[in-house]
This record gives C-alpha cells, structure tokens and sequence, in this order.
C-alpha cells in the first residue's frame, strides 16, 4: 500500500453511505481542511473528467457534469448497442430515476463507495492506478491500450477493480492521458477522505429570469385548443434545446434552460414527465416548464436557442393572426407520432416552417450535432462536406397549396414506431414506397406549377437579412457538426430543402429517435434518412439544366451506388427545364458558385481561406496574427490527397493552435473531408472509400465537437509547419511532423493546450463554448 493510501486510511474513521444528493459522510479529522465539492472538486472533473464522461457514450454511462451523475455512478450496460433485438429500458439522468437507492435498483453501482473505505472506491482505485505509470513524453501509446469509440467496455465493480488493475495495468484514469497533478490528486483524495460530501448545485435566479420565465410558461401553458397544439408542437421542436434568455447585455448568459413537460404547474417543484420520447402519451395533464440547467455544458450536447420577448410575439404572429381551428386535439399514439404532418394539420404549415427557417442552424443542429453523441446511424449516408439552402416559403406548395398539402400529408409518414424485429422489412418497404409515391407526384405537381422550373427566387433568401440561410455540413465520420455560411471548397453535393424535407429529418432523427431502441427501430431509421438525403439531393437537381441531371446523379452515385438507384430511389424528372440560365459546361460547380455571389450578404463565414483567389487569403476582421497564420496556410488548404499526399494521413478532426509572438493565440480547424463513390449503404463504408480525392478544409476556430489531435507551434515555427505538412507524404515524414508539432497524449503539456481551447471557446464563442470531447483523440 502506498504512503497516500495509507495516510487516506487514517483519515477515514467511518463511513455513511451516500443515499442521494445532500447526503454526505462526516469528515473524520477535525482539522482536515474542509474540501467543497462545488468549488473544488467539480473543477477538476469539469477540467480533466467530463471530457470523456459526458453523453451517453460516457464509459460505463459514468456521466460527471453534475452531483447527480456522480452519485449515480456507473453500469456495465452500454447505451449504444447495434444489436439488440428490443428496446432497452432508458437510463436519462433526472428523468428516469430521482435518487442513488432507484439507480442502484437499476443495476448503477457507486464509484465512491468502498466496503468499509472511500479508498476501496473505484474512483479513488482508478485515479491511483492512472498515477502508477508514466509514458515516454510525446510517445505513442502501447497498443495494448484500447481506445476510441472501439473500446470494449470495461465497467469493474469496486470489488473486481484487483483484477482489472491486474489485466489492465496502464488503464488508470485519465485514460491513456496524462494523470491528475498533485494539486487536482490531493484535492480529490482529500474530499473522499472527508467521505465524498455531495452538494446540489445552487441556482439563482434573477428577478428578470423570472420574469421572462413567467413569461413563456404563461403563454405556453394556456388553455384553448389553438394554443394548446401549438404549445405541443414548440415543445417538440425545442425540448434539446439548451434555451437562454438573450438581452443583448452579457457574451454568455447566466443561465441556460431546458424545455420540460411537469405534472406540476408553474411556481411548484418540477416533477418530470418521464416518456420514452417528447411525444410520448404523458398520461395525464402536465404543464410546460422551463428548468434552469445545472450540469456542466459539455459542447457535443450545447445546442442554443435565444428566447426573446421579439420572438414569443412573433411565434404569436406566425401562429394565430390567420384563422384556424385544431378539431379535436390529437393523441399521443403511435400513428400520432409516426406523422406529424397530420398530428399538427390543423397549424399552418406556413408558421411552422417559418420558425424552423428562422433558426435554421439551431433545428439543423439538433439532427447533425445532437446529444445521440455516436451519430453513425445518420451520418453513413451524408457526405463529408456540403452546404444546405432551403426552398422559399412563397414557393413551396406543401406551405401555399391546400389541396396539394392534403394529397401529400398521408405519405409523409415515418417509420421506427414498431420495432420488433419482424417489422424491420414490412416497416421500411411500406415507409419506401410512401415517399417514392410522394417524390413522384411531388415532381408533378411543381412541373404543374411551375412548367419553367425553378428560378432564383425560389430559394430562400433569408428574409433579406437572415444568415440561417446558409449553412454548411461537415461529417467527421460518426459525429457532424453545421455553421452558418458556405465554408470550404465548392462541395460534390449541395441539399435544396422544402418544409415536409426539413421536418421529416427532425422527427426522424431527433423527436422518434430512440437512442435505447433496438436494431430494428435504428436501422429503419437509418434506411428513412437514406430516402430522406436523396430527396434533398433531387431538390437541387430541379435548378440544373434537364440533361446534366442524370450526369451528376450518376456521379453522385458510382459503383454500388447504381443498385441502390434502381431499387430504392424514384427517378429523376430529367423533363422539366430550370429557370436558371448557365453559361458552362458544369452547371452543378456553377449554381454553387452563384450561391456565393448571388447570396453574398447572407454569407456569415466568407471563406477565401479555402477558396483563395488571389494573394489577399485572410478572412475579413482578422488580426494580425490571424491573416499571417491564414495566408501561410492557404496553400494548404482545399487540396487533395493525391497532391498533398499527408492528408491520407489527418485524422477527421484536427485543432491547430499557433501561438503569437505577444501570446496571444490563434485556433483552426482541419477538417479532413472522405471522398465516397457512394454514401447509400449503411455497411461496408471503408469498401467505398476514394482517398485519392479526399481533400482538407481550413477554417479559424473550433468547428467539431470531437477533436481527433492537436498541433502547437509557435508563430516562428509556421512556414516549417507549412513546409512539413507538403513533405509528410509517407509514414516517417508525417511521424516527424507529429514528433514536432503533434500534441500526444502522452505530451507533457497536454492538458494545458487543451484548457486553451476551452478559453478560446470562451472568448469568442462564449454562448456556444463547452467542454470538447476526448473520446475519439487518437493514437497517431
């Protein structure tokens, strides 16, 4: 035994079992000094622990951004499993259970508890284990040590924690980083000794807050039948939303919130209604709830809205100035859910789409970026980078056209309600051929419509002044992230999307998305966002001329991809002209490139980084810092791998930080974008790689939620970083580019340059800064 451990034995004289929050063991030493979990200790599991337990992809759903999820503890069970064959029952913090005893009825055990010492405790066991081993500084790991989303998971009961040391040796805590520092090790081991007091997490309201919170829950929570299936549908649409009161006054807010169902009304304790999903039959009257947010914000689940006196009158315009009646107010059954075309008929689409167009970004998010965490279900059949602009609601005939609303709603259901495994085929052929019919009188209609096709005006132009009408897409494998603005090189797809598109995609793979669902109920999933991908696609078709259509089409979909268009697919009208009038022989790169100039004042991100023209390749507004380190590193960017052949070996997800001569720091992104011949199958995704085309793009900040690696340098150092970059085309040129620059997780500096990401966030994103994930830095 170690001196530590045996100093933490003497400290401890006897234990209380932790039965909830608030409850905590007494210290044992009178003149031990106090130790505050709030002030102390959460700061280092905010700064060294939520980087790998937030989410549920948390190992052993250990998830540490608040009291709670430490006094939960852990599970063996894994949230993600592609295999089930039913559904498993949800384990949601706050939601499916409300203190420590119902967890371990569960099957959570404690990670704090020992059989008679906080010592025995597995988190005390895991943190003394990380500390016995110290690697070679900037060295690769052993192999032995799994890591990445392919680790087994390894979920020791305190009793077996021996054995796993035993089998495990170097798989201390932090995982395969660098250990606490003896200031974060003493902090932590001080507070078990005094028996792991637990303090909820205090929330102060201000008097405005509460204001603006009575607010919203007046006017979500009144009574007549309009406002009670418009509230449904607010609440469905914004129930991930981490939601904040916007008054122009702070950089980040003081509080964020979340959108709740209760059984209890306003001014009482919230009382959760606990369904599988937001549309789920709550079971009896409830009342819509704003929760102050009390975990940490982690950034992979911190998707913000603004709530603003402006936009609850607005919602009041879109919603109620034209006359509608609801009838009967719908069910919460299966077929409620599986289409909530009909679910919400009675609202009009113009209102509904309206707001979803506002905050493009934000309901965008919810589906690339969403708190699923492993997202590989959607983002097999999404390229690595494209942009998305959407249809004009003056154009749109599901919005403007009654009598074609009415033929179209019935086929715009969505499958994933029943998820036994005999409904998988049944299910997805019934669903298939619903939007294949669709898409067909889809086609129809708008070539009744509009005989000369689509022209300019109908894409949505933001209102004049909306920048939600641009957006890009980047894939970094099982994860995605979106921004507004058309960032990166012109993309090989670009997605036009209508309202019962966008919508669609929401319910999906956001409000009928079951993470805890079976393999049944994913892959229908999966397969409905395939169709899904592919409509969006045929949407853009429609403004190039007739005859590129099945050129590009085809292009789109090479090898395999051709079966997936001749057996699930409808075709592609390649009759009804454009309206647009093009000068080249490729009109896909030149609707892109209009997009840019035509739609250039509600660009947020101009990107002249990736798309340098000239010898001027800095952003507008960039320091000096800033356009020295961009126009150094625009002859990188954009390139593909068969001529800058180190980009075969980037990870999806690389942070580059370059320090400036005054200290002050520059942040980018290289986002290494795949190249597919197809994304049509949800298998064999490496089988259709073409890495000779894949290409990197180069943007100021942190665009990813899941770095990869990291790369320092100094100021001095960026034309040799530069330099190394253009020669690491094998194995040894990039280990020597990674040997200079490359932050491994072994560097000894490792944890400093990852706080300086935090920072950064902070400074210049503070609304949307969060905890980045360490889950997928790799082993380079």
């Amino acid at each position: 035994m170690t001196r530590l451990q045996k100093a933490l034995l003497g400290a401890v004289a006897f234990f209380v079992p932790l039965i909830g929050i608030g409850a905590a063991a007494p210290s044992s030493s009178g003149s031990a000094q106090p130790v505050s979990f709030q002030q102390q200790v959460r700061p280092v599991l905010e700064q060294r622990c939520i980087a790998c337990h937030g989410c549920y992809d948390a190992p052993c759903q250990l998830k540490l951004e608040s009291p709670e999820g430490l006094a939960r503890g852990a599970n063996q069970t894994p949230v993600y499993n592609g295999q089930r064959t039913s559904a498993a029952a949800p384990s949601r913090l706050f939601i499916d259970a409300r203190s420590s005893g119902e967890w371990r009825n569960r099957g959570f055990f404690s990670v704090l508890e020992g059989r008679q010492t906080m010592d025995e405790g597995l988190l005390y066991q895991m943190l003394v284990l990380g500390r016995h081993h110290r690697f070679e500084p900037n060295s690769k790991l052993p192999e032995e040590i799994q890591l990445g989303l392919g680790r087994a998971n390894v979920c020791p009961a305190p009793e077996d924690m021996a054995d796993y040391a035993r089998e495990h040796p170097l798989e201390g805590m932090p995982l395969g980083l660098p250990p606490l520092s003896e200031r974060e090790f003493d902090l932590l081991t001080g507070w078990l000794a005094q028996g792991a007091p637990l303090e909820a997490t205090p929330v102060k309201l201000t008097l405005e807050e509460q204001g603006r919170i009575r607010a919203w829950e007046s006017w979500l929570n009144r009574e007549n039948p309009r406002q009670r299936l418009v509230a449904r549908w607010v609440y469905e649409h914004l129930f991930l939303a981490h939601l904040y009161f916007d008054d122009g006054r702070q950089s980040r807010p003081r509080h964020f919130f979340s959108l709740v169902r209760s059984y209890t009304p306003p001014g009482e304790p919230i009382e959760p209604v606990a369904t599988r999903r937001p549309n789920g039959d709550p079971g009896a009257p409830f009342w819509y709830r704003l929760r102050p947010i009390t975990e940490t914000i982690v950034h992979k689940t911190h998707i913000t809205y603004a709530l603003t006196d402006a936009k609850r009158e607005r919602m009041e315009t879109l919603f109620f100035d034209t006359p509608w009646e609801p009838g009967a107010l719908p069910d919460y059954d299966a077929d409620a859910r599986a289409n909530p075309f009909e679910t919400f008929q009675a609202i009009p689409a113009r209102a509904r789409y309206q707001i979803m167009l506002d905050d493009a970004e934000y309901f965008v998010r919810t589906f690339i970026r969403g708190p699923v965490c492993r997202g590989q279900i959607a983002t097999d059949v999404i390229r690595d980078q494209f942009w998305t602009v959407f249809q004009d609601p003056d154009h749109d005939l599901y919005v403007d056209d009654a009598d074609y609303q009415r033929q179209a709603t019935p086929l715009l259901g969505l499958p994933g309600q029943h998820d036994d495994l005999i409904s998988l085929g049944p299910q997805w052929l019934k669903y298939k051929h619903k939007r294949n019919r669709y898409l067909r009188e889809r086609q129809q209609a708008y070539a009744r419509h509009a005989p000369g096709g689509p022209t300019w005006e109908t894409l949505w132009d933001g209102d004049g002044d909306n920048s939600n009408a641009l957006l890009t897409i980047f894939r970094h494998h099982d994860s995605a992230s979106v921004r507004r603005g058309l960032i990166g090189d012109l993309p090989l797809t670009t997605w036009v999307m209508d309202y019962p598109l966008f919508e669609r995609t929401y319910y999906a793979l956001v409000v009928n998305f079951d993470v805890f669902g079976s393999v049944s109920h994913q892959a229908q999933t999966r397969l409905y966002f395939d169709l899904i991908r592919n409509g969006a696609e045929q949407n853009m078709l429609r403004y190039l001329p007739a005859a590129a259509r099945k050129p590009v089409l085809d292009d789109w979909y090479q090898k395999t991809g051709k079966l997936k268009l001749f057996i699930s697919y409808a075709s592609v009208d390649t009759d009804t002209p454009t309206g647009i009038d093009y000068g080249t022989s490729t009109p896909k790169q030149e609707f892109d490139g209009k997009l840019l100039t035509r739609f250039a004042h509600l660009n947020a991100r101009p990107d002249p980084l990736n798309r340098c023209q000239d010898e001027h390749c800095a952003l507008p507004g960039a320091n000096g810092l800033e356009q020295r380190v961009q126009q150094a590193l625009s002859v990188l960017a954009s390139r593909r791998a068969d001529d800058l052949p180190v980009i075969d070996h980037l990870p999806e997800v690389s942070l580059l930080q370059v320090r400036g001569e005054n200290g002050d720091l520059a942040v980018y992104t290289l986002l290494r974008n795949r190249a597919h011949s197809n994304v049509a199958f949800m298998m064999g995704e490496s089988l259709r790689y073409q890495p000779e085309l894949d290409t990197v793009t180069i943007y100021p900040g942190v665009l990813a939620s899941y770095p990869n690696f990291m790369f320092h340098l100094r100021e001095g150092e960026l034309g040799d970083f530069v330099r190394a970059m253009e020669r690491a085309g094998d194995e040894s040129g990039f280990e020597r580019l990674v040997q200079r620059f490359g932050v491994r997780r072994t560097h000894p500096e490792f944890w400093r340059y990852f706080d300086d990401l935090g920072d950064y966030l902070l400074e210049h994103e503070p609304t949307q800064a969060g905890v980045l994930d360490l889950n997928r830095y790799e082993n380079l």
